[in-house]
């Protein structure tokens, strides 16, 4: 990493709040280029906290862009951090307005051209596409960043129709932690209790709201680009990693989008700026690469993006399993248009008898993480324990490669006795000492196999075929190597267990693996810089002499219960150049038995402090939200307690009971 210093513009930056019409007031820092000309300005908006949480992060870009001739602005959504107002859901009506009028309040200023672009990941990448939908004029372009275009079938809730268990729960836990921390009395002033104690009593749990909302209805129709991906008008450069849960939606935008204002972006990245060398890598310049962007869009200079390949991808070697990947061996490739014409949809047939799967319910725990932050424990690791609890058919790799990018396509011939169930698929990469690598996955709620706004029972011992698609990648099988489709009903903790699951009866005579064969060819002119960022701001992070393992699991032989322990690790303990000593800490358990699908249990704990020495200013948000079965309902049970100087200040428990209408 090259950290630069020298910059065509000095810099300045400065905290301002944000007017919106209601008279609410978003809290925003603002980079600017030393200059008495107007120039364009860049938005990222999100709820994460900039006064702290994302704080090292926005030091790394938001100084550069301003170095660069941009003003570079960071907004706080309402509710959130230092911003006015009560929180609401993720991307709601509310949100999107309010950012609409920040585009205008920000073209409005003497100090803008007039000239905005949006950009962000996960959370800002998400509402950047979203707003883009909404179209206020002097949205121009935007850089969108592991979003989704689908908020149903692409995001941290279902998979496929099925619940995720793995990251719906987690993320309505975090977001519930989140969004009970107090604003700063050092930004806010005195006022900051009230705010609080308003915001507190404002707070549901997400979860209720996503469980009730199995099935892809109006709910998750807002917000997903989707719906009309003619809305968009700005020009749109999509963003994503092979190891991130959101690829796909790059695959849809380039695909459906003007391709005169589109280009798409996939690496071997996990969840993260591809510029921050997190693994897997390798790392490129991403900073320069927008940069070209927005001088091609904002500022109308030629920069020679919009004559890049409509879609960028790095196509992956074959390699060993492993939880972690400093960098993965591999090549870029540009293809001129999505689908490309060098890539051939090509079947596989299954061999042999008809077969039962019927996987023990802890199929699913060598999965890996659901969102990989570049942890040490974030990828699967070998598969082979997993595919023997599956069905597995295997492909041998002869005198070529194989050379696959885009998305694979299971067809199923299944037989099954129960109203409800699940299969997923992995494809592996099986190499000649039988190592097995995961290299995509997909899932399927046989109940949406006629769509996803619809739950069908499945009529008892009827036999059907069934099609869904995986996960985009981009993957070479080597010969000597073997292709391995393994199907099992069972997926945890990744996927919610069917109350009542049996598994089903696979006949491979009516099966088949279609994998996204690509002709190989070489791009030796697609190349990026080195990364380079701005300096980083000064945070200290103390080591923990008690942490705990990344990934644990617990195995009660006796019970024949399973128990996966997960520490998320988003950032620990860290002592902000101004005092602010933030700490954080987080477990998510995810438990069942082997047996019995009804058994499942998940339960995430949250702890964050808060505290300003020189203010005698001292709180803590504890936070604990678990979900259980039967076989009609989801029971959801979850607590916020919120303390001031260890005094308490709030505390409230909520219970629900949620139909399991899909789920």
């Amino acid at each position: 990493m090259q950290i630069r210093t020298e910059f065509p513009y000095g810099t300045t930056c400065e905290d301002v709040t944000i007017p919106l019409a209601d008279g609410t007031h978003l809290y925003a820092r603002i980079w600017r280029p030393v200059t008495q000309e107007p120039v364009p300005a860049l938005l990222e908006y999100l709820p994460y906290r900039l006064s702290d949480w994302t704080a090292p992060r926005d030091w790394q870009r938001h100084p550069w862009y301003a170095g660069h001739g941009y003003a570079s602005v960071r907004v706080d959504v309402r509710g959130h951090g230092n911003s006015e107002g009560l929180p609401g859901d993720e991307y709601d009506a509310q949100e999107l307005s309010d950012g609409v009028e920040v585009v205008n309040w920000l073209a409005e200023q003497p100090w803008c051209t007039g000239k905005v672009g949006m950009f962000g990941i996960s959370w800002g990448g998400f509402n950047s596409l979203q707003i883009a939908a909404l179209a206020p004029e002097p949205l121009k372009a935007i850089v969108t960043v592991c979003s989704a275009d689908d908020r149903y079938d692409n995001d941290v809730h279902y998979m496929g129709g099925s619940v995720l268990a793995v990251d719906m729960h987690a993320w309505a836990a975090t977001m519930l932690a989140f969004v009970c921390r107090p604003p700063d009395p050092a930004q806010v002033g005195d006022v900051w209790k009230d705010m609080w104690l308003k915001r507190l009593d404002a707070v549901d749990p997400f979860i209720h709201t996503w469980l009730d909302h199995q099935t892809r209805d109006d709910y998750w129709k807002h917000g997903s680009v989707c719906e009309d991906y003619s809305a968009i008008d700005a020009a749109v450069l999509a963003v994503g990693g092979w190891h991130d849960p959101y690829r796909d939606t790059v695959l849809r935008l380039v695909e459906h989008l003007d391709p005169s204002r589109v280009r798409g972006l996939i690496g071997p990245w996990s969840h993260q700026y591809p510029d921050r060398g997190l693994p897997p890598g390798p790392a490129i310049g991403f900073l320069q690469e927008t940069l070209r962007w927005w001088d091609q869009h904002l500022k109308g200079e030629d920069t020679g993006v919009m004559a890049e390949p409509l879609l960028r991808s790095w196509i992956s070697e074959s390699h060993p399993p492993a939880t972690t990947y400093p960098s993965l061996p591999g090549r870029w490739v540009g293809d001129t248009a999505w689908p490309s014409p060098l890539v051939t949809p090509t079947s596989y047939g299954l061999q042999g008898p008809p077969v039962v799967v019927d996987s023990p319910m802890h199929t699913g725990l060598d999965a890996g993480r659901f969102f990989p932050f570049g942890n040490d424990s974030d990828l699967p690791p070998d598969q082979r324990d997993e595919d023997a609890k599956s069905a597995s058919f295997d492909f041998p790799v002869t005198d070529a490669p194989i050379e696959i990018l885009g998305r694979a396509k299971v067809r199923l011939r299944l037989t099954m006795d129960v109203p409800q169930g699940q299969a997923i698929a992995r494809v592996c990469d099986v190499a000649p000492d039988g190592s097995s690598t995961l290299v995509t996955r997909g899932v399927l709620n046989l109940s949406a196999r006629n769509g996803r706004d619809r739950a069908d029972a499945w009529q008892p011992g009827a036999t059907e075929e069934v099609t869904f698609e995986l996960n985009g990648i981009g993957h070479t099988f080597p010969p000597g190597h073997r292709v391995r489709l393994s199907v099992s009903s069972a997926y945890w903790p990744w996927i919610w267990p069917q109350a009542g699951s049996a598994g089903f009866v696979l006949d491979p005579a009516g099966s088949s693996l279609e994998l996204p064969v690509r002709t190989h060819t070489e791009h030796p002119e697609i190349r990026f810089e080195a990364p380079e960022q701005s300096p980083p701001l000064n945070v200290e992070f103390p080591a923990n002499p008690d942490e705990r393992p990344e990934r644990l699991v617990v195995r009660d032989v006796a019970k024949g219960e399973w128990k996966l322990e997960v520490d998320p690790r988003y950032g620990g303990t860290r002592i902000y150049p101004d005092g602010l000593e933030f700490t954080e800490d987080a477990l998510e358990t995810y438990t069942i038995n082997e047996k019995d699908p009804l058994s499942a249990h998940t339960r995430s704990d949250w702890t964050i402090r808060l505290r300003r020495p020189d203010l005698a200013w001292d709180t803590e948000v504890v936070t604990r939200s678990e979900i259980t079965c039967d076989a009609s309902d989801f029971l959801t049970s979850s607590e916020v307690t919120c303390k001031e100087g260890g005094e308490v200040v709030f505390h409230r428990v909520w219970e629900r009971r949620i139909p399991r209408t899909a789920g």
